[in-house]
């Protein structure tokens, strides 16, 4: 969308572009401020068809990345980014959350995460389902404020109470790493006994922290999916005789081309055989800030159910087999 003076001050997408404009004019009234000032500065707008709804989903995305319009906030800034982290601070092992990742500083981190709300969120809510929320970290003149409350094992005292500490969060290291979903198990029957006691309210408590711990572990699966920058085949039924065709590696889209059963594969396949071995991205693939939201479009597509998708090998690239490629394209097709 553009205002008088050629600006592009929006950027969206539509399976119904007609009734998607029209809904910025109709019940204006009930649309927020934003709404009624972007319709308002309205002059004209350009439209581009694609074939698929997932090339829109990255198109509006690379779009609002370079031109930032004023009225997309989403994708705009890199701030709206964090991290979860766990450093050395006092003497101890520490979860806290950060906006920025240091390469090689000893610190354990995981993500980046779309919203800073929903990792302080997760954080406060692990602490406090743990008690693990100590308010004297220097561990000095006796025990901490918390700990008087209940809300702290005690850790500040040192002894068995930091060793319990340290285990709590190994197993939180262990969750977010994938390899054990016992701390959410142990958070469910929480929840459930609860709910059984009546205790309703903390019943609540337990189902947020349950549901903001979950969303942190799906971006999670996005980032280790996305960083073993595999190669993958994708293809997308548009009509009884046609695919759209793509080719992924890590979180670039390399490759798409629409072809139809009956064509011969021999020179897709070259393609896509070239266009992996000149791609220049080896694994391991780190994902940073700047790209995980193409990363997140990518992984939804995959698991989305509209397309089928093949990953190849790259022990198939070593050995020059371009038939490899062949096969996956004829079990997509």
């Amino acid at each position: 969308m553009k205002d008088s003076y050629g600006h592009i001050i929006y950027v969206g997408k539509a399976k119904n572009l007609k009734r998607r404009v029209q809904s910025y004019f109709q019940h204006s009234k009930a649309h927020p401020q934003k709404i009624k000032k972007m319709a308002a500065n309205l002059y004209d707008f350009d439209y581009v068809l694609t074939d698929t709804e997932f090339e829109a989903f990255l198109l509006e995305c690379k779009l609002i990345k370079e031109l930032k319009p004023h009225f997309n906030k989403k994708m705009k800034s890199t701030q709206s980014y964090t991290y979860l982290v766990i450093k050395m601070e006092e003497g101890k092992r520490v979860l806290k959350m950060s906006q920025y990742f240091e390469v090689n500083d000893g610190n354990l981190y995981f993500g980046p995460f779309l919203n800073k709300y929903t990792v302080e969120r997760a954080i406060n809510g692990i602490k406090e389902a743990f008690k693990i929320s100590c308010s004297n970290p220097s561990m000095k003149n006796g025990p901490c404020l918390n700990y008087s409350l209940g809300m702290c094992i005690g850790m500040c005292l040192g002894g068995s109470a930091l060793q319990q500490y340290n285990q709590i969060l190994d197993r939180i290291i262990a969750l977010l790493n994938g390899t054990d979903t016992e701390i959410l198990e142990e958070i469910e029957q929480r929840m459930l006994a609860a709910s059984e006691q009546f205790q309703f309210e903390a019943a609540v408590k337990y189902r947020n922290i349950l549901e903001t711990i979950n969303a942190l572990l799906y971006k999670e699966q996005v980032i280790e999916f996305t960083e073993a920058n595999q190669n993958i085949v994708v293809a997308e039924s548009i009509t009884e005789s046609t695919f759209k065709l793509f080719l992924i590696k890590g979180n670039k889209l390399l490759f798409s081309k629409k072809i139809n059963t009956q064509q011969n594969l021999e020179t897709i396949t070259k393609d896509i055989f070239t266009y992996i071995k000149n791609s220049g991205l080896t694994s391991p693939l780190i994902i940073n800030k700047d790209e995980i939201d193409e990363a997140q479009i990518i992984y939804s597509y995959l698991k989305s159910g509209n397309c089928r998708y093949q990953i190849i090998l790259d022990e198939w690239l070593e050995v020059g087999n371009e038939s490899f490629i062949e096969d996956v394209l004829k079990e997509l097709l």
